[in-house]
């Protein structure tokens, strides 16, 4: 009998995590204002307003596997490349969150992050709106999808749609 490849055996171990988490995730309540602060509003209901700052935040575990790293990357790379003003002057800023280091717990315990994720946090009169979105991990293999989306996501979210 042949025993399987070992980096297979992790491989699916890996993308098993993630699938739960995206389930658990999505199959959740969302959070409410009592325990996120300031956040009032969902982002949809904010894009009829445009954002003062968007804060979008990429917590991952130190040891990363290939979605977590692309998640993360892709975001960037859309804001860099498609938001060049606003990520220069500070309108975009992104936030790359090792969520397992205890300088990071303020942050994970403000977006309530759980693990690998991309959060979102338009902020409107000095009130956080923030959102946890998923559908970037069933982008995460189709670079060119994940980029429009995003983009489009961030254009609403700053009144340019």
């Amino acid at each position: 009998m042949k025993i399987p490849n070992k980096k297979i055996i992790i491989g699916s171990s890996i993308a098993l995590a993630v699938i739960i988490t995206l389930v658990a995730v999505s199959s959740g309540s969302p959070k409410s204002e009592s325990n996120t602060g300031n956040q009032n509003q969902s982002l949809m209901s904010v894009a009829s307003r445009s954002a003062d700052k968007i804060e979008v935040v990429h917590f991952h575990a130190t040891q990363q596997c290939w979605s977590c790293t692309t998640v993360g990357e892709f975001a960037l790379k859309t804001i860099k490349e498609k938001f060049p003003e606003e990520y220069q002057n500070g309108t975009i800023v992104f936030k790359d969150t090792n969520g397992e280091l205890p300088e990071n717990k303020a942050i994970v315990a403000k977006y309530q992050a759980g693990g690998s994720a991309l959060f979102v946090n338009a902020i409107i009169a000095n009130k956080d709106n923030i959102e946890e979105d998923v559908t970037v991990w069933r982008l995460v293999s189709n670079e060119q999808q994940f980029l429009n989306y995003f983009e489009a996501k961030l254009n609403k979210l700053l009144g340019k749609s």
